[in-house]
């Protein structure tokens, strides 16, 4: 259900010139179906991860699974020219469910995998949020074409998109309630049964997120993390304006070349989970995918307007494979330098980081593009993700939940040793 809600948040901007023509509106009102993902998040991520972690996974991923799907009928609601406001009002129902989803990823894979297996994992996890981003570029341009003399076909098309997304996300609802567990009966490694020791009223919520800001390498991971994922989120949201603005009546190849920096993400997150799991070199791993990201954005930047469509896919390409493949990074960097703070606080607040960039990021490279062009606002990008490798750069990594297990593991040996 991840997918489905990444699906819904993408699926208005790379159609953003055919819905601005059946609703009437401008650009920049289209613009806001995919930004309410972000505001929404910020002040609720609190309340969010106050419930992931006093009432639990189980719960917290039916809300998700549950919002999300009466976001989706609502949107059935919104099929006619003069229902913007019942669309606007449907994404923000979709944008609440987000808040109960991109937290779980870091806490399933702590509570369900072991030492070995956690950052793969975790990357996994991400994968669907990510893997709903590519199916929502590659889908809506093929299932709504612009037609902008019928608006009666544009009406059909978008139904058939609208009530397909909303009976896939009733039927994730219901296999959330019925496969959906709270935890394993064993704990995986040995920091969930040190954690799972502890007792409840040991924990307190307040001063969880007090111990995360006086973290100083979390804080700066914060704010770098909320750079690179906010850039991410803006050129989503924009990809669809840069395309056409240089190549006129490509919807269709924008929504491709959205799908292949997802896709190349989704690769990448694979692999750094991987090496993740088998290196444990988390920092030094961070700061080469952020500087290859930023390389990335240079090189899609200045050969957005050569005018080959061909050349924009492979820059795509790598620059999707670095930006996205960063996020798990983030996600399992942020667990081993907080533990033995929840999983769900740290990962909250690194996305509520990333609303704020991506609503900021997204507000003005969508001016600099509408007023200057694509190269002014993808320049703008650049410039804060440079200011991105600095913070990682300044980051003192101490793994703290590595250590633990290792540390754990290396008594059980000596035990069995007679040592």
């Amino acid at each position: 259900y991840s997918l489905v809600n990444a699906f819904q948040w993408i699926q208005y901007s790379i159609l953003s010139n055919v819905f601005a023509i059946f609703y009437g509106v401008s650009f920049t009102q289209i613009d806001w179906l995919s930004i309410v993902y972000m505001v929404a998040y910020v002040p609720l991520i609190l309340p969010a991860t106050w419930l992931l972690d006093t009432r639990g996974l189980r719960l917290t991923a039916l809300l998700g699974a549950g919002l999300n799907g009466l976001g989706a009928w609502l949107k059935c609601a919104s099929l006619a020219p003069d229902r913007y406001p019942i669309t606007l009002a449907a994404q923000t129902v979709c944008a609440v469910a987000q808040v109960f989803i991109l937290g779980l990823p870091s806490r399933i894979a702590s509570v369900w995998f072991g030492p070995t297996e956690v950052s793969t994992a975790c990357a996994v996890a991400v994968l669907g949020n990510q893997l709903g981003t590519a199916i929502g570029f590659l889908l809506p341009p093929v299932l709504v074409p612009n037609t902008p003399g019928d608006v009666d076909l544009m009406a059909h098309n978008i139904s058939i998109m609208f009530y397909g997304t909303a009976i896939v996300s009733t039927l994730l609802f219901f296999l959330t309630g019925v496969v959906f567990e709270e935890k394993p009966k064993y704990p995986p490694s040995h920091s969930q049964a040190v954690l799972q020791t502890m007792p409840p009223e040991d924990y307190s919520y307040k001063q969880s997120i007090i111990n995360l800001f006086r973290n100083i390498p979390f804080v700066l991971l914060l704010i770098s993390y909320g750079i690179m994922t906010g850039a991410f989120y803006s050129v989503s949201t924009l990809l669809n304006q840069m395309i056409v603005t240089h190549y006129k009546g490509e919807e269709v190849n924008a929504g491709r070349i959205g799908l292949t920096l997802v896709v190349a993400g989704m690769v990448g997150s694979i692999i750094c989970g991987l090496w993740l799991d088998y290196t444990k070199t988390y920092k030094q791993t961070t700061l080469i995918v952020y500087i290859l990201s930023f390389i990335g954005m240079l090189v899609f930047t200045f050969t957005l307007d050569l005018g080959y469509l061909i050349v924009v896919f492979v820059t795509g390409g790598v620059l999707g494979f670095f930006m996205t493949g960063y996020l798990p990074l983030g996600f399992e960097f942020a667990v081993e330098i907080t533990y033995p703070e929840s999983e769900g606080t740290s990962s909250g607040l690194l996305n509520a980081s990333a609303q704020i960039f991506g609503i900021v990021f997204t507000l003005v490279q969508g001016k600099l593009t509408t007023d200057y062009g694509p190269l002014a606002g993808n320049l703008f990008l650049c410039a804060w993700i440079f200011v991105g490798i600095i913070l990682t750069a300044l980051i003192k990594s101490d793994l703290r939940r590595h250590n633990v297990n290792s540390g754990i593991m290396n008594l059980d040996v000596k035990a069995v040793s007679g040592d």
